[in-house]
């Protein structure tokens, strides 16, 4: 594990100290389980990103291939 040094403003500072005396976590415990959500949370933003630029690099060559296909249903 480890350890490291951060300074949080004293307005989350507080309300989080305030959420951890209810829910009854320690604060290194809380912190952990804070960052792995984000974590996941911008995992998942670039994974989209990266979807959406995979995506339009080929969206141009799959209308043109469905185009074809059209094209050859008529031509039956």
């Amino acid at each position: 594990m480890k350890t490291v040094s951060l300074k949080i403003d004293d307005s989350i500072f507080g309300e989080t100290e305030k959420i951890l005396s209810r829910i009854k976590i320690s604060r290194n415990r809380y912190i952990n389980e804070a960052i792995a959500s984000y974590n996941r949370i911008q995992k998942r933003q670039i994974l989209e990103k990266k979807l959406e630029t995979e995506s339009n690099l080929v969206k141009e060559e799959s209308l043109n291939i469905l185009k074809d296909f059209e094209r050859l249903d008529y031509v039956d």
